[in-house]
Order: structure tokens, then sequence, then C-alpha cells
């Protein structure tokens, strides 16, 4: 019996090690999000007010390729920038809340333990660390999926439209 218990102490003492990175991460994704809420916000007003120029038109207007091969960027090249614009937010839209579920977990065996042993300070302060991780990493994922769902189509009306000018201007 003793060996399974020493496994269970090391597989306990290993997760205890990814609390602190986990965390650290859980804190980085709210940042992340509070920033992209904040650019985001500003862009909602630019195109309220409609001076906001779209960085895809800019990157549309830029050469790329090497020297002798310049050319304008074409439809695909257009939706990978589009993807790489998007990717962190689809990143944090779908991590944060699996970071929140690992640092909710990790607590709930110290909480038990206490709990087994009539601490009620050390259940509750176990169990306080648990659920704010939690409820941190999901407003960080639902910020950032929602500004990636409405960026996202504002995107791809940006790409349509300049499509359709593209296509008036007889380049396709």
């Amino acid at each position: 019996m003793t060996f399974f218990a020493d496994i269970e102490t090391l597989l306990y003492a290993v997760s205890r090690i990814f609390l602190a990175p986990v965390l650290a991460l859980i804190a980085l994704a709210l940042g992340y999000a509070l920033v992209m809420l904040g650019a985001f916000l500003v862009e909602t007003w630019q195109r309220h007010r409609g001076d906001h120029t779209g960085e895809l038109f800019a990157f549309a207007r830029q050469d790329i390729g090497p020297d002798e091969a310049k050319r304008q960027p074409a439809s695909d090249d257009l939706e990978l920038w589009i993807m790489r614009r998007l990717e962190w937010l689809r990143i944090v839209s779908r991590t944060a809340p699996m970071l929140g579920l690992i640092a909710t977990m990790i607590p709930m065996g110290p909480a038990l333990l206490a709990l087994g042993n009539n601490d009620a300070g050390a259940v509750g302060k176990n169990m306080v660390a648990a659920f704010s991780a939690v409820i941190l990493a999901l407003l960080a994922a639902s910020i950032c999926f929602f500004i990636l769902t409405v960026r996202r189509r504002w995107l791809l009306q940006d790409l349509l439209e300049l499509e359709q000018q593209r296509h008036q201007e007889g380049r396709h």
C-alpha cells in the first residue's frame, strides 16, 4: 500500500509545482483580455464614426515577396493575415478556461484534506484561491471570445469590401 501512497504523494507534489505558473498565466490572460478590450472599444468607436483605417487595407496595399517578384497580397495572403491577427484572441479564449480548471483542481486536494481535519480556515483559504482563479480565467476567456467573434466579422467584411474594390478596378 505504501507504493501507491508514494505515487499519490509524488503526483500531488508535481501538481502543486504547476499552481504558480498556471496562476501567472491566468493573470497574463486577464491582462491581455483587458488590453484587447480597450483596443476593441477604440476600434468600435472609430468604426462607428467612420474614420477607421482598416489594418487589412494597409496590409493589402503593401507589396510582398522578394524584390524581383513583388506583388500585392492575394486573397489567401489576406486570409492568413486575418488568422494571424486573431490567433492570440482564439488561443486565450480556448485555453483560459482550461487553466482555470487546473487552478481550481490543484487547491481542492488540500481543501479536502483540511475538511477531513476540521480545519475550516484552511478549507476557506484553498477554496478562495480555487474559485478566484476560475472566475478570472472565465472572465478573460469570455472577453477574448466576444472580441474574437466581432473582430472576425469586421475583418471578413473588410476582406469582402477589399475584394469588391479590386474586382471593380479589374485586379483579381
